[in-house]
């Protein structure tokens, strides 16, 4: 068969769905490291370290509020995560194709792409994810921090669905996309620390003699990824969770959030840092495992 062929070009393509469905799988098993990180970012005083916070919540509200919104998390990783992944692909592989069309003669093919134009395309994928993730993130962002609140205060959503039906009849579509421009910022940026980071540090590690394209190299670099998506999104990342969780009028903008924050705790834009790269991190890990795993079973089953 040769290469020009096109039913072994289509091979070379996993589908984008794959991304998505590691995703969830990665958000299902860290979803209440989530829970005790958004909890601690919403505390207008600091009163519970990472293992305070969760105590507390298991001791209020029991084991299971842990798992507060993880239908909102799943939604929006097959949303959110999907998008990101398939644009993120998509691009790369358009790229790299018209780089090997115009190689010259007797030119080492392309594998990979310089890494300002991986940080350009994956920030672009972080923002159209977040057109189709913003909603469920902020229904995933009340539900996790509704235990917190006194009952006469909670919202009590069902799941994901009976919240999207009500926020939109009781506050207004839009009202979904409360805090979307730091949400949207956020995901540009934690694309680029977790996709465009984890294909440098891959390639790098690939590149050295210590490494393989195996499960260490694979973790490795998603660990890496992680913490670079931790540090560079923490800021973002606590003003959109103070925005989406505020009642309508609590908060009057990203300025104003942002001086109340630094207010009360110099220190409050990475309130939750080391919380957040425990989630982040293992999260981070656990998608690009699943999703390596998951393009070998793909390929595996295509080639028969």
């Amino acid at each position: 068969m040769s290469s020009s062929d096109p039913k072994k070009k289509k091979k070379e393509y996993e589908p984008a769905y794959l991304g998505g469905l590691a995703s969830i799988g990665a958000s299902i098993l860290t979803h209440p490291l989530d829970t005790v990180k958004v909890q601690l970012q919403t505390q207008k005083q600091v009163q519970f370290g990472f293992f305070g916070m969760t105590t507390n919540i298991v001791r209020t509200s029991g084991f299971f509020s842990l798992y507060n919104g993880l239908s909102a998390a799943m939604l929006r990783q097959g949303t959110y995560s999907t998008a990101r992944f398939a644009f993120y692909d998509l691009a790369k592989n358009v790229l790299l194709e018209r780089a090997n069309e115009n190689r010259a003669a007797g030119e080492k093919q392309v594998t990979q792409l310089p890494f300002y134009q991986m940080i350009i395309i994956a920030g672009a994928g972080g923002a159209i994810g977040s057109v189709f993730g913003s909603p469920a993130d902020l229904i995933n962002v009340r539900m996790q921090n509704d235990s917190k609140l006194a009952p006469e205060l909670r919202r009590n959503y069902k799941n994901c669905f009976e919240a999207l039906y009500r926020i939109t009849r009781d506050e207004g579509f839009m009202r979904l996309y409360t805090g979307y421009q730091m949400g949207a910022l956020r995901c540009v940026l934690v694309t680029i620390g977790q996709l465009a980071f984890y294909d440098e540090i891959k390639l790098r590690l690939i590149q050295s003699t210590y490494f393989r394209d195996n499960f260490f190299t694979h973790f490795t670099a998603s660990m890496g990824a992680g913490l670079i998506a931790t540090v560079i999104t923490m800021p973002t990342d606590v003003i959109k969770t103070l925005l989406m969780n505020a009642k309508p009028g609590e908060i009057k903008g990203i300025l104003h959030c942002t001086r109340d924050v630094l207010k009360a705790d110099p220190f409050g834009l990475f309130k939750g840092f080391w919380p957040r790269y425990i989630r982040l991190g293992p999260f981070t890990i656990l998608t690009f495992v699943f999703y390596e795993k998951l393009k070998q079973l793909y390929r595996f089953i295509y080639s028969f």
